[in-house]
């Protein structure tokens, strides 16, 4: 049994719930509020046991900075960041894992930008740290975040013209 905390969409409920991965053994697991359901960014509660976070939101590129600034408020920190090359979809996905500082508690913020287009703003004024994630998710998925202080290569070669982790990459 999972030692981290059951957290819902919704309102506490009076009756204990079973985990999927606990079906079997029948043992209930205490559902608790979701700490996140007053900020503005619509957070989901998924099975941490299945994904290794709690709460999970997906939102609109302008959205991201917002949702930064709120996580910060209720006392998170940056974790990484990481893209995702849905090349069939023609969208490049960008992720932003987050931790609690003092609770045991993990979400990720998640947005979609067009593959051709790949942008969206940075939010290394909220996170500093975000500094290298994002210079490394441009360098390796061309993903571009403006406002960014130094968007200089990483890891790659300062004269690199290309994104190695893009599904149409070829060497």
């Amino acid at each position: 049994m999972s030692t981290e905390p059951n957290v819902t969409g919704g309102a506490s409920t009076a009756q204990p719930t079973v985990a999927p991965a606990q079906a079997a053994s029948a043992t209930p697991v205490e559902v608790r509020p979701n700490p996140l359901a007053h900020l503005s960014i619509p957070f989901q509660a998924v099975d941490y046991a299945l994904e290794g976070y709690h709460l999970d939101a997906s939102v609109t590129p302008e959205q991201v900075v917002r949702a930064a600034e709120e996580l910060d408020r209720e006392g998170f920190a940056l974790d990484t960041i990481t893209g995702v090359d849905w090349l069939a979809e023609n969208q490049m996905e960008v992720v932003y894992d987050y931790f609690h500082i003092t609770k045991p508690l993990r979400t990720v913020v998640r947005t979609r930008v067009p593959r051709d287009n790949p942008e969206l703003a940075t939010i290394s004024n909220v996170f500093a740290g975000a500094n290298w994630h994002e210079r490394e998710a441009h360098d390796f998925f061309g993903i571009r975040f403006t406002g960014h202080p130094n968007l200089t290569p990483f890891l790659l070669p300062e004269d690199a013209t290309y994104h190695p982790l893009r599904k149409d990459f070829t060497a």
